[in-house]
């Protein structure tokens, strides 16, 4: 249990002021068993709590445990060993040099001095204070008496049975000798079995009155410590968010005029210890190139050469690496147009998703009505058409002369459209068929997109994009969503088409399995995992990116992504890697040897790469995101009111327009009309397919209206646009388009 502990800073006593010196940090080995002996940990010392992680990156959401120093006993042993003595666990402890040993072990004493300060100031503040010394030795005390009871509780309830049992075998010897003359012993006998019963039924009855005196008497004072402790938390999580909007609003402001902010760097280098859990101490050279190391199955390894070595020429172009302070041809651009940038705050609805989805364990997700209370006001079809937030990587990879480095930039595309998922846990609505959405950015981003449910069981969905810059993307999903009980999988099933206008290349991908966690109890997360492969079918070069499922028990960093792009001829040229919630780089390979032997026989080669350049890194979520569904600056203006749409534009959806402006229960009944109507029409057209049938007629099923089914050039049968709906808005003629809402 300690082991999911998570560490949050106490408050400041008031009245108290103590120095600042307990904050210290750093690599320590720490004892773990027989089998594994001594493995490093990430150790942070602050506000007399020693807390340890497995690396640094775990600090930001997992804590491997906590020690208390106010109580702990701290003993330096022999050749830079010392241990920590608290609450009854011993932790084993070796720093790596005398120096360290040292340091460590003058900070870990100035912490208990100081939290031992805060303890006894804590002590003499009244009853406003945390539970002190005194307290907690009475509390000792009260269960260990508690405990006593319930042993008595235990033994009379041995005895009870066995009395009863005896007592019992007595009667039913009575009831067969009534008629003797040995009645008169029996009679005595049953009197004292009786006697036993009720003797020992009085002391289990006095033996349960004093338990209860007991956890009354003390009842009021442990609401009282937790409810102190309930204030203390809710403060600290008001402050903890407090700081995380600060640290919003001072990113956003750095990247909107970044030349005003003089001596802050941006460090694309990362730390080396935050990937690399082993015992292994080496200084890297700043311009060493770094040694990747592939296994057969994909995994990536990194490792920092110790000589130093000036970058290599063969590098990408300056205009292909990411320019933070360069606005220009990206999605940060003076928009000509001012779109909203907020939408109502979600109210506050608490309700027990556990009790709707339990009796639907193995359905398909899409089949199962729920109220709007776990959607997000936007459809299936505008969650496809964000994937087109940073399509300025496409209009890059437009002017890439090398179809190698175009797939990078592909390639971080693909990771990009996953970057918005990381907190949005809500379900979209399911699109009603011929629902359809369109997004027309020509002025800002010189694209235009349209999408249409093209079925309804299972869901499917096809998207076009068109874009003056150069590309032209398509894709025909269908969601395979299933309820495991513990969790929900969603598998988009179909292909991803992009192809360039100027060298004809063809990429086709697919997208990984999205799981949302804890959907029984705790807080919901989701996580991306499985392989995506990227083809350019017209010059054969590949990428497999691989998107690693997060494990609590894992070294990786959490949501990695890593990848190897590879020409026709399986040579690598690039070794991608990054998370697919923050940034992708990639690293141009200069080198490559063959390594020794890897785990289970499997052959290693070791890459040598140039340093990794930025691909793509995330926009920071815009002020109050928490509190619009964590929309990202594009989500917010997908359901925006536009002029000339389509009657069957998601953003004419009742229930969901209701749903954004906070009216929930409105929305619930439209969405229960317009299901019950998309129902009833089901069931029409399938009346009318028996009856052709039965005539021997033939009829067509539901056709789309601006798509239709093709077989593509790689043989995949999907829909494809047909083209006329941009010029039916031009028209303003929608003569076609049924009434769904």
């Amino acid at each position: 249990m300690n082991e999911l502990v998570k560490s949050l800073p106490s408050p400041t006593l008031p009245g108290l002021h103590l120095p600042c010196v307990d904050a210290h940090k750093g690599w320590l080995f720490k004892w773990t068993n027989y089998l594994k002996g001594y493995q490093r940990r990430w150790f942070v010392l602050s506000n007399g709590l020693l807390s340890y992680y497995r690396t640094q990156a775990e600090m930001a959401h997992t804590c491997r445990g906590t020690i208390p120093l106010a109580t702990a006993h701290i003993e330096v042993g022999d050749t830079c060993h010392l241990v920590l003595t608290s609450g009854g666990r011993s932790y084993h402890l070796k720093a790596t040099s005398e120096g360290e040993c040292q340091k460590w072990v003058s900070a870990l004493q100035q912490a208990k001095s100081n939290a031992t300060l805060l303890m006894h100031h804590s002590d003499d503040s009244g009853d406003e204070a945390p539970v002190h010394q005194e307290d907690r030795t009475l509390t000792q005390g009260v269960l260990k008496t508690l405990a006593s009871k319930l042993d008595d509780l235990s033994t009379c309830n041995e005895l009870i049975g066995k009395h009863g049992a005896a007592l019992q075998r007595s009667l039913s010897e009575l009831e067969d000798l009534r008629a003797s003359t040995d009645s008169t012993d029996k009679v005595k006998a049953v009197n004292e079995r009786a006697t036993l019963f009720r003797i020992t039924s009085n002391a289990m009855i006095n033996a349960c009155r004093d338990f209860v005196d007991v956890a009354e008497s003390h009842s009021r004072r442990w609401q009282k410590a937790l409810q102190h402790e309930r204030e203390q938390r809710h403060h600290l999580e008001e402050t903890i968010e407090q700081l995380a909007k600060q640290h919003n609003s001072l990113e956003r402001a750095w990247r909107e005029n970044p030349t005003s902010y003089t001596g802050v760097e941006r460090s694309q280098e990362g730390d080396a210890s935050d990937e690399n859990d082993e015992a292994e101490f080496f200084d890297a050279m700043e311009d060493s190139p770094a040694f990747i190391t592939v296994t057969a199955t994909g995994n990536i390894e990194h490792k920092r050469s110790g000589s130093n070595q000036s970058m290599m020429s063969g590098g990408l172009p300056n205009d292909w690496t990411h320019n933070e302070n360069d606005t220009s041809g990206t999605n940060h651009m003076q928009l000509q147009r001012t779109r909203r940038s907020r939408i109502p705050d979600k109210p506050n609805y608490s309700l027990n998703l556990w009790s709707i989805m339990k009796n639907c364990i193995g359905k398909d997700l899409s089949k199962i009505p729920m109220p709007v209370n776990f959607n997000e006001p936007l459809s299936m079809l505008q969650r496809l058409t964000e994937d087109l937030e940073y399509s300025e990587l496409l209009d890059r990879a437009a002017r890439c002369d090398s179809p190698l480095e175009q797939m990078c930039l592909v390639a971080a595309f693909s990771v990009s459209s996953y970057s918005t998922t990381v907190h949005r846990t809500a379900k979209p609505f399911n699109p009603l068929l011929g629902e359809t959405y369109e997004l027309d950015r020509l002025e800002e981003y010189g694209y235009r997109s349209i999408c249409e449910q093209v079925s309804h069981h299972p869901p499917a969905a096809a998207h076009h994009v068109t874009s003056q810059r150069g590309w032209t993307l398509w894709q025909h999903i269908t969601i395979d969503s299933k309820f495991r009980g513990k969790y929900i999988s969603v598998v988009p099933l179909g292909n991803i088409h992009l192809q360039f206008h100027s060298s004809g290349n063809h990429y086709v991908w697919s997208k990984v399995t999205s799981t949302v966690h804890n959907i029984i109890v705790g807080k919901l997360w989701i996580d991306q995992s499985g392989d995506i492969d990227i083809v350019n079918t017209t010059t054969k070069d590949t990428c497999r990116l691989k998107f690693s499922p997060y494990s609590y028990f894992s070294r990786e960093v959490p949501r990695k992504v890593t990848g190897v792009v590879e020409d026709r001829e399986g040579t690598a040229h690039y070794i991608l890697s990054g998370t697919w919630d923050d940034k992708m780089e990639s690293a141009k390979i200069v080198d490559s040897s063959q390594g020794c032997g890897g785990s289970e026989g499997k052959q290693k080669t070791v890459y040598q790469t140039l340093p990794p350049k930025l691909l793509w890194k995330k926009y920071p979520l815009p002020e109050n995101a928490e509190n619009m569904h964590f929309f990202s600056t594009l989500a917010l203006t997908l359901n925006e009111p536009e002029e000339g749409v389509a009657p069957t534009d998601s953003r004419l959806r009742p229930d969901q327009r209701l749903m954004e402006a906070g009216l929930w229960d409105e929305a619930n009944s439209q969405k229960q009309r317009l299901e019950e109507r998309q129902r009833l029409e089901r069931k029409r057209r399938e009346a009318q397919a028996n009856q052709a049938l039965e005539e021997g007629q033939d009829i067509e099923g539901y056709q789309p209206l601006w798509f239709e089914k093709r077989t593509d050039e790689t043989g995949e049968s999907s829909f494809i646009y047909k083209g006329g709906y941009w010029e039916a808005k031009d028209r303003q003629d929608w003569s076609h388009c049924p009434q769904i809402f």
